[in-house]
């Protein structure tokens, strides 16, 4: 009881010399980690206590100033939860951690305080008075206006009010999603939709934390992995191991980010970039401004490339009217003229020159120099602009994915129910892994993709996998990219009952 009202103390204390902080402080790291173990109506657990604490010192590690809670009864949780209140400032990254018991009623979601009730069956009212509201810290959050929200739920346990000869509140294990996030709120769950997470692997297992936040700490200080990366690799450690002792535990976030967010250090691809000062926000990856030679003008012209095919369709614009255009590969021959379209240029009276070049499919990589006379009859330029055959196919393939979602799959009655992914297959040259989920929202199993031939990269050829046979009673198939640049996609569902008959 003394260490629990001293950790509140304490925690009480550090908001209060937080809340004073004037606005040149703001933009800063704020946590709470709270832990629950010795509850008084319901069984206790060993690891809840341990897992905050773990957690406490990873997100010190992060620049965060961490308020550590143990053993909350309601009240505490309460008073707790205002300090945490009055640390945030408009702007503030907040990270809010929860290990114990936790238990969904009608879909949404409550974190249990050491003193809840041993509820029966029927009085689910008595634990939705006692408990703490999921949604409710994720609102309060959004009233203080922290830029980004980190919310990470370790209490997807049984159900706590089962009891030998009783019968409990209606819930199972497991917590219900929570898909209806704000913008700017990331959430992680230690297992899927009504999973329970492990404590341990083994009776010989002697780790003082669970499964789930001995991962999840470990990979948070992992250099240059956006939040994205950090819950992907968590999901894919935990469920291994998890696997590994005939458990299903399939860790499951929640992305409501507008932006990447970095907690340890910068994007991998931008480490060789001179290293900023030290941050105290959840930083965005670092944006580099490319200087303009003072001998160019303001009107050097960019690119598109497509892959079709017969090769590349490379497209250039240009801010300013043009006369004429012409181009080169580096090095390599005079230039040449794109030639005119049949259509005038409204600015110039004049035929509108064609802004576009064709490339062979084995086009190699290299700088394709591009000049233009403008309006005044002066030649401009010439200009490089950087052709790189791999990194072009990934961005229009990217793009197209992107913007044709809804076609990822399609359904078919045929001697019982299939499910089309011709479309992931035309486009695989983008995609690094495919996950889905069959009858869930959390895509739990890798469905596998032919090899990407970048000469030829759309030829689907004889003997390539392009469905799959699915259980006539299933409802609903989830989908999740892992692009080749290791960006994640949303997790799209596509219901079954969307299917065709011929």
């Amino acid at each position: 009881m003394a260490r629990r009202l001293l950790g509140i103390l304490a925690a009480l204390s550090l908001a209060a010399g937080l809340g004073i902080a004037t606005s040149a402080h703001a933009e800063k790291r704020v946590a709470l980690v709270v832990g629950n173990n010795d509850y008084k109506n319901v069984p206790k657990l060993l690891k809840a206590v341990n897992d905050a604490r773990t957690m406490g010192d990873t997100l010190k590690q992060l620049g965060f100033s961490v308020m550590v809670a143990e053993n909350q009864n309601r009240q505490q949780f309460s008073e707790t939860l205002l300090a945490f209140d009055r640390a945030i400032e408009p702007g503030d990254t907040a990270f809010f951690f929860y290990a114990g018991h936790g238990f969904e009623i009608a879909g949404q979601n409550y974190l249990l305080p050491t003193d809840v009730p041993a509820a029966a069956e029927g009085q689910e009212e008595l634990v939705r008075d006692a408990s703490i509201l999921a949604d409710r810290v994720v609102e309060r959050l959004q009233n203080k206006k922290a830029r980004t929200s980190i919310l990470v739920f370790d209490a997807c346990r049984n159900n706590p009010f089962e009891r030998s000869g009783t019968r409990a509140v209606a819930g199972g294990g497991g917590l219900a999603p929570m898909t209806q996030l704000p913008e700017g709120v990331f959430s992680v769950f230690s297992a899927g939709p009504r999973q329970t997470a492990l404590d341990r692997l083994s009776n010989d297992d002697a780790n003082p934390n669970s499964v789930f936040t001995r991962t999840f700490a470990r990979e948070l200080l992992q250099p240059g992995e956006n939040l994205v990366q950090v819950a992907q690799r968590t999901r894919r450690l935990v469920s291994e191991m998890a696997e590994s002792v005939k458990h299903k535990q399939v860790p499951v976030y929640f992305d409501q980010m507008v932006d990447d967010v970095f907690l340890s250090g910068v994007a991998k691809d931008a480490a060789a970039r001179p290293a900023d000062p030290p941050q105290k926000v959840a930083a965005l990856p670092p944006v580099s401004v490319p200087r303009v030679p003072k001998e160019e003008t303001t009107n050097a012209p960019i690119a598109s490339f497509s892959r079709h095919n017969g090769g590349w369709t490379v497209v250039f614009s240009f801010a300013d009217p043009t006369l004429g255009i012409s181009w080169r590969m580096a090095g390599n021959g005079d230039f040449r003229e794109t030639g005119f379209m049949d259509t005038l240029d409204p600015r110039t009276r004049k035929r509108m020159p064609s802004p576009s070049i064709e490339l062979p499919a084995d086009a190699q990589a290299g700088t394709i120099e591009v000049r233009y006379v403008d309006q005044s009859g002066d030649m401009q330029g010439p200009f490089p602009i950087r052709f790189d055959p791999e990194a072009a196919l990934i961005r229009d393939q990217r793009k197209i994915l992107d913007m044709t979602a809804t076609s990822w799959l399609s359904f078919r009655e045929f001697n019982g129910l299939l499910v089309y992914y011709t479309h992931l297959v035309s486009y695989r040259c983008a995609i690094r892994e495919v996950r889905i989920g069959i009858d869930t929202a959390v895509p739990n199993q890798v469905l596998k993709m032919p090899p990407c031939d970048i000469r030829d990269p759309s030829t689907i050829t004889a003997g390539m996998p392009l469905y799959m046979k699915l259980a006539p009673s299933t409802q609903v198939v989830s989908v999740e990219l892992t692009y080749r640049d290791g960006s994640v996609s949303e997790i799209k569902s596509f219901r079954t009952g969307n299917r065709s008959n011929n």
